[in-house]
């Protein structure tokens, strides 16, 4: 997938965004400087209700409390609170393409996407907000993480990495902080237990912070190929880098040395890109990807069984579901399947 005449990249997601990025045209291999003050437009254009809209390309969901909350194309979030049996769609200012959800409890929780934008609701995904957005940089946010209510990083195209210290009221472009002179994407961050913080992108780079954000190390990671994102484990220093054509590693001293996990169906080796992953109560790891792939560990991901859905779609997300079951979406927006990914029996 192209991103103007700079150079090839893959971005979050993996090769699932190939179609929607093509909507959207070719980003500018030229950013500009993203402003630092957060805003909401006054004239702000609202996501289009659909009643097809849970059945449109869905890039994430994400637990709030008891709800789920989902986002994805043209500026759809929706939200359920039957446990995905049912969805609504929420009041959304964009009609731009959404790629990530974080919620930091039941009521907080922020999105981000493509105009460098960042979404915020308060009241479990129902409504939403738009606090900041670039319209001039005409590049995505990828990824976006809270540690509390205060303080967060939004990540994305050409190594930005915002910070906010007040719930997003006001966002600081502070990608100087990271030793990124190629800027590369940036495609996911994730909390690592009692470590820090660890960014995952393009061309395989690595990134960690242990001041949680302040300060930023290269790490040599073992990979060239992108990294489409990084979950910490239920260990502490431990996580998984995940990305093209089934590439997993796995780390115990946050990312000082990787070991390849080895992924090996009934098929053979998986070579299908991973593209989202969640961490389980109960410890247990999901990852998902393109062509229909979950894959589960319970050793804290140092081994999965692997499932290849019948309908061979392609998956960007995965969220836990009451019970054992899990919430994918993707294309095709959003499903409820049994715990190893098939779909749901109906009763």
């Amino acid at each position: 997938m192209g991103m103007g005449a700079k150079r090839p990249s893959a971005f979050h997601r993996g090769t699932l965004l190939t179609a929607a990025f093509s909507l959207i045209g070719v980003l500018s291999a030229t950013a500009a400087t993203m402003p630092v003050q957060a805003a909401q437009s006054a004239d702000a254009v609202y996501s289009i209700q659909s009643s097809k809209a849970a059945r449109g390309l869905m890039l994430d969901v994400a637990q709030a409390g008891a709800r789920l909350v989902a986002v994805g194309d043209r500026g759809h979030i929706l939200y359920s609170d039957d446990q995905g049996t049912t969805w609504t769609q929420a009041k959304v200012p964009t009609r731009q393409l959404l790629t990530a959800v974080y919620f930091v409890d039941a009521s907080h929780g922020w999105a981000v996407g493509h105009d460098a934008q960042v979404l915020v609701s308060t009241d479990a995904g129902a409504t939403w907000t738009r606090q900041f957005e670039d319209l001039k940089r005409e590049s995505p946010l990828l990824d976006v993480w809270f540690q509390n209510r205060d303080n967060g990083f939004a990540v994305g195209a050409y190594g930005a990495l915002l910070e906010t210290t007040d719930g997003g009221k006001h966002w600081e472009d502070v990608s100087d902080r990271i030793d990124n002179e190629d800027q590369y994407h940036f495609n996911g961050i994730a909390a690592v237990k009692d470590a820090g913080l660890f960014i995952v992108g393009e061309q395989g780079s690595m990134f960690r912070s242990a001041d949680w954000g302040q300060t930023w190390e290269r790490v040599e990671g073992p990979y060239e190929g992108s990294l489409f994102g990084v979950i910490g484990t239920a260990e502490p220093a431990s996580l998984l880098a995940f990305g093209l054509r089934g590439n997993l590693y796995r780390s115990s001293d946050f990312g000082g040395t990787w070991d390849k996990v080895e992924l090996k169906g009934a098929r053979g080796p998986l070579e299908f890109g991973l593209s989202g992953a969640t961490l389980l109560k109960d410890g247990s790891l999901v990852l998902v990807g393109n062509g229909g792939s979950v894959l589960r560990s319970s050793d804290d991901g140092r081994s999965f069984r692997i499932f290849n859905r019948a309908d061979r779609i392609s998956l960007a997300g995965v969220a836990a579901k009451d019970g054992d079951e899990l919430i994918l979406v993707g294309q095709g927006g959003v499903r409820i399947a049994e715990s190893s990914g098939a779909e749901r029996s109906q009763q």
